[in-house]
């Protein structure tokens, strides 16, 4: 998972600078809007709005964009249908691919994701295909600063979780159970940690090891996946030595 995790800081980088253009507001505007419609607009009572709402307000996101989605999530606003939608395939070097999306035109959606595997060499897979291949957790990252592995580690155990990650530079991520997402962040929280995000995340049972040219080869088509609009999240079990990830980041 090294380089898989090297590849997610690369992306946080990527989102700042996507936040700025304005261009991720979007994605958090669609999943307050979901969340909001599935469960409510009370964040207390909503753990996934909750979720949404920290993520936008983390990247600077306005106040006002926030309760428009909301209310258009729960009907006081009009607005139009969102729909979620997982699509699974196989990219290049046949690394198996998880695609989230939330549109208002299912349609076009999958015709645009279908052209894109197509155009770099993949194929779009029917439901079910990849997604055994990915186990669903929940992710929390933890403020580094002033930590030690240990003791977020005793933290995240005592808080109910099952594990610490501690590849990334500037966190630690505790792995939870998915049910359990929102019990331990709170937990960490009463402990004064320092949380970054808390997402639902989907972790590859086993990953592929690429090499500078074939992860070169597949971070063109991860990343023209991931600038198409309705595209939420993608999650894909490639891996790339910390050698071969140092040269791509440089």
């Amino acid at each position: 998972m090294s380089g898989h995790s090297k590849w997610a800081t690369i992306k946080r980088k990527k989102g700042a600078k996507d936040a700025a253009r304005g261009k991720i507001f979007t994605r958090f505007i669609r999943e307050i809007t979901i969340a909001a419609r599935m469960g409510g607009g009370d964040p207390n009572g909503n753990p996934r709005l909750r979720t949404a709402i920290a993520a936008a307000k983390a990247a600077n996101m306005p106040n006002d964009n926030i309760d428009r989605a909301i209310k258009k999530g729960t009907g006081e606003l009009e607005g139009t249908t969102i729909e979620e939608i997982i699509y699974e395939g196989y990219g290049p070097m046949g690394v198996a691919v998880l695609v989230e999306v939330a549109t208002d035109n299912r349609n076009r959606t999958a015709s645009e994701i279908r052209h894109l595997f197509t155009k770099f060499g993949g194929n779009l897979g029917a439901l079910g295909s990849v997604v055994w291949m990915f186990d669903e957790k929940g992710v929390i990252g933890v403020d580094r600063k002033g930590l030690t592995e240990e003791q977020v580690l005793e933290a995240a155990l005592e808080a109910g979780a099952e594990d610490v990650d501690t590849e990334p530079e500037d966190r630690f991520r505790v792995i939870t159970a998915p049910d359990d997402l929102h019990s331990v962040s709170t937990a960490l929280e009463g402990q004064k940690l320092q949380i970054l995000e808390a997402n639902h995340d989907r972790i590859p049972k086993t990953t592929k090891v690429l090499s500078e040219n074939e992860a070169e080869r597949f971070l063109k088509f991860y990343e023209a996946i991931e600038e198409q609009d309705d595209v939420q999240r993608v999650f894909a079990n490639f891996e790339i030595p910390d050698a071969v990830m140092e040269k791509l980041g440089s």
